[in-house]
């Protein structure tokens, strides 16, 4: 699940970032994952030489700051920007289609998981019922059921809660990579969370 940048893009696409603010070399490796909703996170390895090559041809700057190397753009950096806007346009189209088939990519992956889990659950809820019909005139075997299905419905729980924050997650990185992420959003969220635990709490009473 890997985006691929046609040649000298990604290189184009890190003197954008740095014409944002000056960074050091983890915090460009976190923006680009941020711009991809975490989808797509670069290693050092793609990063760091592509840098050095920024640097050697007098685009990007570098200085120390404590144990960090903070890297600059330079006004060649923005002249190359500027030069090339159309092309940079270009990549951050390509950046949100990419961010699109990545995260359907991922809820594919998501729900062929969360099917096969469906389908231990089924087994095991199966095995429950079996269990509690051949030990209905054994009180302990009437404990030991009730618990092997309490087991099983906290499976679901878990698989139901696994499935709504990977697929809210996704929503909420392609939103940051995409556009904004209002304060509102995330209020709302907070409360509906809070009010959900409550009732699922109070049922627990019941």
């Amino acid at each position: 699940m890997t985006p691929v940048f046609a040649h000298g893009h990604l290189r184009l696409y890190l003197l954008s970032l740095l014409a944002e603010r000056s960074m050091h070399g983890y915090e460009l490796i976190q923006a680009l994952g941020d711009r991809f909703g975490g989808t797509y996170i670069p290693s050092a390895g793609t990063i760091y030489p592509r840098l050095a090559k920024l640097e050697e041809d007098k685009l990007v700057t570098k200085a120390i700051d404590g144990r960090k190397t903070v890297y600059a753009i330079t006004d060649a950096g923005r002249a190359e920007l500027h030069a090339r806007q159309g092309e940079l346009d270009g990549i951050e189209s390509g950046v949100t289609d990419s961010v699109r088939r990545l995260a359907d990519e991922v809820r594919a992956s998501v729900n062929v998981a969360m099917q096969s889990l469906r389908a231990d659950l089924a087994s095991a809820a199966r095995d429950a019922r079996y269990d509690s019909k051949n030990d209905a005139r054994d009180a302990r075997g009437e404990v030991k059921s009730e618990r092997v299905e309490s087991r099983v419905q906290l499976q679901q729980a878990e698989v139901a809660l696994t499935q709504f924050r990977s697929e809210l997650r996704t929503d909420l990185r392609q939103q940051v990579a995409t556009g904004e992420l209002h304060t509102e959003t995330v209020a709302i969220l907070t409360r509906v969370l809070y009010e959900l635990r409550r009732e699922v709490l109070r049922s627990l009473t019941v």
